[in-house]
């Protein structure tokens, strides 16, 4: 109520109460005259039914006006609901960190329990102010989020009942033998029982679960609103009592007498207001009943005037006479007699009032409810699985505590209906009649993923339980994400649900648990919340460790969240460094997807740009640079990047991995082995591999330096004409002395520039150890590599030294021959040739004989300088 008009508040305050003698007396002191009261009782439905109009005429005529003034409500109206969708968002997700606060602030296998209640309580905190915003008003989306949070809580205290008695009392139960319990009053066998029987004791906790979780779905006024305290039947009192004075009575004949029993011994009924007040009483107590309040019940009766109808109730309790106990034989003092000693006799009369049809349906399932009636249950709770399960179980109950009672009490029973003894069934065969029930709503809830976690928690299955969780989230993973029907908190409940079994040992197949705990860890993945992730992940083998956490790592590209991502990582004692190598390895062996090469086709990058692709490659090594004792894999993976670069010829790619990877590895990886004597096979390969690379780069650098020079010679300026005044012939001097003092410069300058070049490129050439991307010699083998991949190394470095060194060389014969050391550059045919470094073999035939060409360009301008074709002297 607390959504809609206030006017409707304000009313609902009218406390409208049914004509009685009182009320009639004070009405007419002020027209003693009158022998009739001509004053009309309203009925409760024709008042309903006039405030419902009120409520509408007076909405229609502030909605009216509301709208005359406003031009775009349907936009302000989807603002609203979009805004109330963030906010419960917001304050549903919470739920993930708080989960994950109460998991680390008890991390003893003792406090198990008190875990589960500190997550019923953030649970409950959370579902309480998302209640107050769907009452202020809320969309259909929210109040089923808001319903699926009710039920998380219930099932959260289903468990912690069930689980509670099963490993803390059934535990100490083991190895304990039934006492014997002939002879005992009723309230003792009972109570043994209870302490003896886990099956029923399990049944009473459902039961109690049920009645604490149950919503009142029941519409209509209550007794409050339409009576106060006063005697029963008024309306029939008052009109037995003077029924000459009544204008308007009621149309049918009425009772005579106003005896409990009167209704239906005289098989008439009771004045119209009367019926109505009793169906309203009748329904609020089996309301307070399936609540599991039935003293509040009893005080319901009694405010009511209808004694009997509380004494009724109590007619079900327990036999017992404390007088008979050893403690109170010296006693003179009588002790009252608990319970009901004619109680079998009270039960069969219960049992004959909810088999009739005479009675209402709620009268009869008041009575049932006591005496184990399941029909008359069933008639009324028939829509409602939690409802029909509280029937079930209260007659299971009812039956075993029967039977019990008739076996160890030793007194005669009036005996009970067949029909009663039939109606004994185990838990399955209630779930199996729930789940073929008529109605569709106790179909759907059985069916449901709730249903279903709910029963084998009831059923102790845990082990179907798991698989069945794992069948919903593999269906899932199926579906498109917009249809997804394992959301992310239902995730959230199911991984709690598999760590609490796990940690009391209930979970018989780990490899199903991992999966569910996957799942959620993979919806975290989505969120970024790097401690949630590094936290569930923590729980799982660490062949799913490494592989789900570095899955998230490749999903964070600024190095702070990177920084924190590892943080969390280290806290949570997972595999850090093994976790960045696999997510390295994963991002450099990636091919790019449709969406990435469509993208290169459509923007198609300038000279010296890097694609989005290759720079989120390139950036991955950062995650290898934050601890100093990965740096050796850090030269592993980026040598490895480089090798694929410079296969495709990126230039611009292989600077730029050189430049991620810090200039004091080398420092660092020397200070973890000591010496280069205690280098592993790897490192040492590595490490000649990255001086390899960066003597490269160098040459080419050096090369592109010298080009530019060579290339931007000053430029001659232009001679002034004979005809040029003396201010002209001046200027022109002047550039022309400048113009020298540059050319000079620039000589001198590409010169230099010139002998730096020969020498980086010749470091390539002449790389020592073997020579350039050559494995040094070291008898160690490569350990942890397989075979295939440092076998695929060795190709692919022997594919880079051929298309690498041929070019280095004809870099090197542009340089020596544009500087016009034509020498030099026919020694080159000498430093291919060698054996030393055998550089010859890298070569194609068709290289080779470019290079040859190459060569006799300069052996040609050799000869043109009176020299032989190597440079020296012609001697005749």
């Amino acid at each position: 109520m607390s959504g809609g008009s206030p006017f409707v508040l304000k009313l609902g305050l009218i406390n409208i109460k049914p004509r009685t003698p009182q009320r009639e007396r004070a009405d007419t002191l002020g027209d003693i005259e009158s022998p009739h009261n001509f004053s009309i009782s309203l009925m409760p439905g024709e008042l309903q039914r006039m405030l419902d109009s009120s409520v509408m005429n007076n909405s229609g005529l502030f909605g009216s006006s509301f709208h005359g003034g406003v031009g775009d409500t349907t936009s302000l109206c989807d603002r609203s609901v979009i805004e109330q969708m963030d906010i419960f968002k917001e304050k549903a997700d919470t739920l993930f960190p708080q989960f994950l606060e109460v998991l680390q602030a008890r991390t003893n296998d003792s406090e198990v329990f008190d875990t589960i209640k500190d997550l019923i309580h953030t649970c409950s905190a959370i579902l309480d102010d998302c209640v107050k915003d769907v009452q202020r008003g809320s969309d259909n989306r929210t109040k089923s989020k808001v319903e699926w949070l009710e039920l998380e809580c219930k099932t959260w205290k289903l468990l912690y009942a069930l689980y509670q008695d099963r490993i803390l009392l059934q535990s100490a139960e083991q190895g304990m033998d039934d006492i014997p319990t002939m002879g005992c009053s009723e309230k003792e066998v009972i109570s043994q029982l209870y302490n003896c029987n886990s099956t029923l004791r399990e049944y009473q906790l459902i039961i109690d679960w049920l009645e604490a979780c149950y919503e009142k779905k029941m519409t209509g006024p209550q007794i409050g609103h339409t009576t106060d305290r006063t005697v029963a039947w008024e309306n029939t009192l008052f009109q037995l009592k003077k029924q000459q004075q009544i204008a308007f009575g009621s149309g049918a004949e009425i009772v005579k007498s106003l005896d409990p029993d009167a209704p239906t011994r005289e098989k008439k009924p009771l004045h119209t207001l009367d019926e109505e007040d009793n169906m309203r009483l009748s329904r609020c107590i089996f309301e307070e009943i399936r609540q599991g309040r039935i003293d509040e019940a009893m005080a319901l009766c009694k405010y009511c005037g209808q004694t009997w109808r509380a004494a009724i109730l109590e007619g079900w309790r327990l036999h017992e006479d404390p007088n008979y106990e050893p403690v109170h034989g010296n006693s003179k003092e009588k002790i009252p007699i608990e319970g009901n000693p004619r109680r079998d006799i009270w039960k069969k009369c219960a049992w004959m009032m909810a088999d009739s049809k005479k009675f209402d349906e709620f009268t009869r399932a008041i009575a049932g409810t006591f005496c184990g009636h399941l029909e008359s249950l069933k008639s009324l709770l028939n829509n409602s699985w939690e409802d029909l399960l509280w029937a079930y179980l209260k007659v299971q109950v009812d039956i075993r505590v029967e039977s019990e009672i008739r076996a160890n009490c030793p007194k005669p029973y009036h005996p009970m209906p067949e029909e009663y003894w039939n109606a004994k069934m185990s838990m399955e065969q209630i779930f199996d009649e729930l789940l073929v029930h008529n109605d569709a709503a106790v179909r759907d809830y059985a069916q449901s993923k709730v249903g279903i976690i709910q029963k084998y928690l009831i059923l102790d299955n845990i082990t179907e339980l798991l698989q069945q969780i794992r069948r919903w989230i593999e269906e899932d993973q199926l579906l498109d994400s917009k249809d997804s029907s394992v959301s992310s908190h239902m995730l959230r409940f199911l991984t709690h649900i598999v760590l609490f079994m796990r940690q009391i040992g209930r979970v018989d197949k780990e490899e199903t648990a991992d999966r569910i705990i996957a799942a959620y860890v993979e919806c975290l993945i989505q969120m970024k919340d790097a401690q949630l992730v590094a936290f569930y992940t923590a729980a799982l083998p660490g062949h799913m460790q490494v592989s789900l956490y570095s899955k998230f790592l490749e999903t964070l590209n600024e190095t702070p969240a990177r920084q924190a991502a590892l943080e969390e990582a280290m806290n949570a004692h997972l595999d850090v460094e093994n976790i960045t190598r696999h997510a390295v390895e994963t991002i450099r062996q990636k091919e790019p997807a449709e969406t990435d090469v469509q993208q290169m086709q459509d923007e198609p990058l300038q000279h010296g740009d890097i694609s989005s692709f290759d720079q989120h490659k390139i950036k991955s090594l950062e995650w290898l640079t934050f601890l100093p004792t990965q740096r050796g894999e850090l030269l592993w993976q980026g040598n490895a990047m480089i090798r694929s670069f410079l296969a495709e010829n990126k230039m611009e790619c292989v600077r730029a991995v050189y430049d991620m990877i810090p200039q004091d590895s080398l420092s660092h990886i020397l200070n973890i082995y000591g010496s280069k004597d205690n280098f592993p096979c790897r490192e040492d390969c590595s490490i000649k591999e990255y001086l390899s690379y960066k003597v490269y780069l160098a040459a080419i650098d050096s090369f592109n330096e010298w080009s530019r020079l060579y290339h931007n010679r000053p430029k001659e300026p232009q001679l002034v004409t004979a005809g040029a005044n003396f201010t002209e012939r001046m200027a022109s001097e002047h550039k022309e002395q400048v113009y020298r003092g540059e050319l000079n410069r620039w000589k001198v300058s590409l010169e230099e520039q010139a002998r730096v070049c020969r020498d980086s490129l010749f470091n390539v050439l002449l790389f020592p150890e073997k020579g350039w991307l050559i494995d040094p010699d070291t008898p160690k083998d490569p350990a942890n590599i397989s075979p295939i991949i440092w076998e695929n190394r060795q190709i692919q470095l022997d594919k880079i030294r051929s298309i690498c060194i041929p070019e280095i060389t004809l870099l090197l014969h542009k340089v020596l021959h544009l500087s016009e050391d034509y020498q030099g550059c026919v020694k080159l045919a000498d430093e291919i040739a060698s054996e030393n470094r055998q550089l010859y073999k890298v070569y194609t035939k068709h290289k080779l004989a470019e290079l040859l060409s190459k060569l006799a360009e300069s052996s040609l301008e050799l000869l043109n300088k009176k020299l032989d074709p190597w440079g020296y002297p012609v001697t005749v």
